[in-house]
């Protein structure tokens, strides 16, 4: 299936006269963790993992990963014809390395540029140059062989109340304005849902375990534009936007709004938080400053109300692996406990707690050598019985209204 994956790839490749093409993980917010839409590396490889970039070449596929997946990238490539390549190993090349020494003098380098940073695009392009090679990202390839490919996510938007946020969008708004003033900037342009999720003070279920929301923003200096499929909406997010006069427009209206920005306007933009394809879409005549986001700082430092909140939020996420670990002690070696059936009590646990929402990532439940896989995610064909014997790594994390939880603890079950 992987390797004949591959081959629809290449014959597009050869269509579009692309010499090498590049599938990385992220999502056009460059997120880390993605919706299952936006798991085209995980389609073309097989690999499972959060982290890790695939390369296409004519005559060979690369996947780069960090030292967290090594051993699971190993097991989930066997026989896909794809060659590893550990990141920070020695003799083992970067990206860019690999590249330079790969792709003929002035051949196509390709990739979905919604899905690829400024920062890493420029980079690319920079280290290329000297070789000729020429940089498509207009094309998602892989878009036109994932047949099934499930639909973005409809999940409707809702608001958090001041209760939880201890801030109004309005006040979160004027700073923004007032950090734009102070770089003499008068348009920016926010990709990152974090960063939109704090400053709206909206939240969403568009990404597993992360209560963000699909959308882009654009802040000028007396108007500000939110790109959000607009079924989304309620009417009670539409009247706390209005109060900032918020112009609502679709999804993917924000390139075109983008290519529209007037030759006077000065754009603060973050290259490593906004896609290849929004930068190179602002006209070249546009002056722009590329600084970090305003609200990366803002929303770091915790008002006294987040502050009580997030101890609230770890109060009742300890009382409930408390009683989990309770739970467990008591009953392993008593009853059937797998890694699986132990993910789902801890779970139950949770759930018993005031304004919990989901998990805040996919739990860890690793017994014996699985713990030795950094992200290990039990399958029923993995699962592991416990027993009153050896470790038992437990990784996990709770959302909350209130805040977000991780923890992890590794537990003697008996003897080691």
């Amino acid at each position: 299936m992987i390797k004949q994956r591959i081959e629809k790839i290449r014959d597009l490749m050869k269509e579009k006269n692309i010499y090498a093409y590049i599938v990385p993980s992220s999502d056009y917010h460059q997120s880390e963790y993605v919706g299952d839409y936006f798991k085209a590396r995980e389609f073309m490889s097989g690999f499972t993992g959060s982290a890790g970039t695939l390369i296409v070449s004519m005559d060979e596929v690369g996947l780069w990963t960090d030292g967290r997946y090594f051993i699971q990238a190993e097991q989930e490539l066997k026989h896909s014809g794809i060659k590893l390549f550990k990141m920070g190993e020695e003799g083992v090349p970067t990206i860019e390395e690999y590249l330079l020494e790969k792709l003929p003098k002035n051949s196509t380098l390709g990739f979905d540029g919604r899905v690829m940073s400024v920062k890493e695009g420029q980079n690319l392009a920079n280290k290329l140059v000297f070789k000729g090679i020429n940089i498509e990202y207009k094309y998602d390839l892989v878009n036109d062989i994932w047949q099934d490919r499930c639909s973005l996510p409809t999940e409707k938007a809702f608001l958090l109340d001041i209760e939880y946020s201890g801030e109004s969008f309005s006040h979160k708004l004027s700073r923004i304005r007032q950090a734009m003033k102070e770089k003499k900037a008068t348009t920016h342009i926010l990709a990152s849902l974090d960063d939109i999720a704090w400053l709206f003070n909206i939240r969403g279920r568009d990404v597993k375990s992360n209560p963000v929301v699909l959308s882009y923003a654009v802040i000028c200096t007396n108007s500000v534009y939110l790109f959000i499929d607009k079924n989304k909406i309620d009417e009670d997010i539409k009247h706390e936007l209005s109060k900032e006069n918020v112009q609502i427009k679709g999804y993917d209206e924000v390139y075109e709004f983008i290519k529209n920005i007037g030759e006077n306007e000065v754009v603060l933009i973050d290259t490593s938080k906004v896609n290849y394809a929004i930068y190179n879409n602002i006209p070249s005549n546009v002056q722009k400053i590329e600084e970090r986001n305003p609200s990366i700082l803002f929303k770091s430092i915790k008002n006294e109300i987040e502050l009580k909140n997030i101890r609230n939020s770890h109060i009742k996420d300890g009382v409930a692996f408390t009683k989990f670990m309770y739970w467990l002690k008591n009953n392993i070696g008593k009853i059937d406990i797998t890694e699986i059936s132990a993910t789902q009590k801890l779970e139950d646990f949770r759930r018993e707690q005031d304004k919990f929402i989901e998990p805040s990532f996919s739990t860890i439940a690793a017994y014996k050598d699985h713990a030795a896989m950094m992200h290990y995610s039990a399958t029923e064909e993995s699962n592991y019985k416990l027993e009153p014997r050896d470790l038992f790594l437990v990784d996990s994390g709770g959302q909350y209204f209130d805040g977000t939880t991780d923890i992890t603890r590794t537990i003697a079950l008996g003897p080691i």
